[in-house]
């Protein structure tokens, strides 16, 4: 399976979970919340990152999901 990290961005006035590099959304959501939840379980699933844009462009926050050597020791997701 692809560790592909997961992406929550802005789509026009929705929110999509988009996997880095590629060119479609996975999926589009009505809320940023509904976004995060599905990246999360992918992320999960493949054991790679979750980065959450806000609605700005900018990155609001990182998780990981992954075998990381040093892991955070704050859980926000």
């Amino acid at each position: 399976m692809s560790k592909k990290n997961q992406w929550v961005i802005r789509h026009g006035d929705k929110w999509a979970v988009k996997g880095e590099g590629n060119q479609r959304a996975t999926k589009v959501t009505k809320t940023q919340k509904e976004a995060i939840d599905i990246a999360k379980r992918i992320a999960q699933n493949n054991n790679s990152e979750l980065i959450i844009q806000n609605r700005h462009g900018r990155i609001r926050s990182k998780d990981s999901y992954g075998n990381d050597k040093c892991p955070p020791k704050d859980k926000e997701h």
